[in-house]
């Protein structure tokens, strides 16, 4: 009978931890009531694994900002994992930045993450007052709790991501000093975000940034029954036009990713670009 019911106990503790949810180690979760724009947003932040060792305690580290945190931020946290614990990328800290709380992902993201107007998407050019509150709010919250070095900061993005961080890029470009962009919506609006590059050069003599810049080779209508806009055609354009400026302080890797799709583009592009400015070569 002992037998029986200790069996018993331990299946039911299986269970029982069966059903909890997954959880990620070092992680945790800050709302963010936005007095910008109204709504509550949540950053996801994970520190890496050396972060709490008393040798590090007063060491400050780089940080990877993700737009489209529920998505991004997992991924993140996943292909980071195996390269920070065998010491093959130099650590920094992960944050997810979530769409408006209690909103639809869709229309909310289109919203925050569009520069400009355009009525056939529905509420579409609030890329301004988000960065705002990116700026003013989300950061000033992570970073007073956090040892991140202002000095080292990431953007990454992908889709619609990939269009702000570019926007982000012509517009506020010592906010960030790094970015990772997958297949960037340069379509958006009649290719609008040719013009703002064009712009920025106009009254820039520099623009200081490392660019990661990628697009999967799928991404053209040629190579994707459902696409409409040619994607890998964008991203070259916008590359060759950045090269062209010649910007002294201008980092830039741009690459076709073979094999992937929109949908699939974002994991391969995130670690090759982390890859990019992380590894740790033995230096």
């Amino acid at each position: 009978m002992k037998l029986l019911v200790c069996s018993l106990f331990l299946l039911f503790a299986t269970v029982a931890r069966a059903e909890d949810p997954f959880k990620i180690d070092h992680s945790q979760v800050i709302p963010i009531d936005s007095k910008i724009l109204g709504r509550r947003y949540e950053a996801y932040v994970k520190t890496p694994p050396g972060y709490d060792a008393p040798q590090n305690r007063n060491r400050t580290y780089p940080v990877l900002y993700m737009t489209d945190g529920a998505y991004t931020f997992q991924v993140a946290s996943g292909v980071t994992m195996v390269p920070f614990n065998h010491d093959r990328l130099k650590e920094f800290i992960l944050v997810g930045i979530s769409n408006a709380v209690g909103e639809d992902p869709g229309k909310a993201r289109t919203r925050d993450l569009t520069p400009w107007s355009v009525p056939k998407y529905g509420t579409t050019g609030g890329a301004a007052p988000y960065l705002n509150f990116i700026k003013s709010e989300l950061m000033p919250t992570v970073e007073g709790r956090f040892r991140i070095d202002p000095h080292d900061r990431v953007l990454s993005g992908q889709s619609f991501g990939g269009l702000f961080g570019l926007w982000v890029l012509f517009n506020d470009p010592g906010l960030f000093n790094s970015y990772i962009l997958t297949s960037p919506s340069i379509w958006y609006d009649h290719h609008a975000l040719f013009a703002s590059e064009a712009d920025y050069s106009r009254t820039h003599k520099d623009l200081k940034a490392k660019l990661y810049l990628t697009v999967g080779q799928m991404e053209t209508p040629g190579e994707c029954s459902f696409c409409t806009a040619n994607m890998v055609g964008d991203v070259k354009t916008m590359a060759d036009r950045l090269r062209s400026r010649k910007y002294p302080g201008l980092e830039l890797k741009s690459e076709v990713i073979p094999g992937t799709y929109h949908e699939t583009t974002f994991p391969v592009g995130l670690i090759k670009g982390s890859q990019w400015l992380f590894l740790d070569d033995g230096d």
